[in-house]
């Protein structure tokens, strides 16, 4: 069995300022954002679009709003709703932890909307366009989230190679790692995929349609292997809360991918 590094959570420490390991996972996660969005804009079909390196830079500004915003709103209401009405205020409290990724799409998705308004773009076009470079930075989040040891998997057998001890669960039991699953999974695997898919030109809303069906597939195999949070558990069908908020959004890509096949065949792109 291997021991979880027990990492210093701080990476940089230079007098009173210190860098915490997340953060730098969040300014890694931004800055592949920054470099693959440029190449995507880059790529003819985009490149006879318009779209330009200043047009991601400001996309990621909107693009951090939502993430914040819509992560923080989405842990309270998804994973304790009652806790928060109870004390709303502690909503603002971001700095002391509890973001989900389904409320942060949905707030990315809120911002890239407004987004496209202001910059009359088809919000679907704006979508196609990032869809590809999000899986990396999830995969960075997933890393720090390992290097924190939090967020830790479910028991696995002893004789299981990878399997590790995580001490901050309380428990010197082997689990799987299950952070580094869903870096590979809805990380490298996703963004190597869609990274692929998206080289030539596709309809409008189809890469978008991969990506949410992408991601929604991989989040809910990797919820099989991650600890279920202590105070919600395991909920009907044995299913965890991750995996019911992957199936509203396996529904949606399939719609879209429909959607963006029947306008296809109607001849518009």
């Amino acid at each position: 069995m291997l021991i979880h590094p027990q990492f210093d959570p701080i990476a940089i420490q230079i007098g009173p300022l210190a860098v915490h390991w997340y953060g730098l996972m969040y300014l890694v996660a931004f800055v592949l954002f920054v470099v693959f969005g440029t190449l995507r804009t880059r790529q003819p079909h985009y490149a006879a679009l318009g779209w330009q390196r200043r047009d991601i830079e400001d996309m990621l500004f909107w693009g951090v709003l939502g993430v914040v915003i819509g992560g923080r709103l989405g842990f309270c209401l998804f994973y304790q709703p009652a806790y928060y009405a109870e004390h709303p205020l502690e909503v603002l409290y971001v700095w002391r932890g509890g973001m989900s990724f389904h409320g942060g799409m949905l707030g990315v998705i809120v911002a890239m909307i407004l987004f496209a308004r202001v910059r009359r773009k088809p919000w679907l076009e704006v979508t196609d366009l990032i869809a590809p470079c999000v899986p990396l930075g999830l995969a960075a989040g997933r890393l720090g989230n390992f290097i924190n040891g939090e967020l830790w998997g479910r028991f696995a057998d002893p004789s299981l190679p990878w399997a590790m001890v995580f001490p901050q669960s309380g428990s010197m039991l082997p689990r799987h790692p299950s952070q580094l699953y869903q870096a590979l999974l809805e990380g490298l695997t996703l963004f190597l995929l869609l990274w692929l898919y998206a080289r030539k030109p596709r309809h409008l809303g189809e890469v978008s349609a991969a990506f949410l069906v992408g991601y929604g597939t991989f989040r809910f195999i990797a919820e099989y292997f991650r600890e279920p949070d202590s105070y919600l558990g395991l909920l009907a069908f044995n299913m965890s809360m991750g995996q019911w908020l992957c199936l509203p959004m396996i529904l949606a890509g399939a719609a879209l991918w429909g959607w963006s096949r029947r306008r296809a065949l109607g001849g518009q792109r």
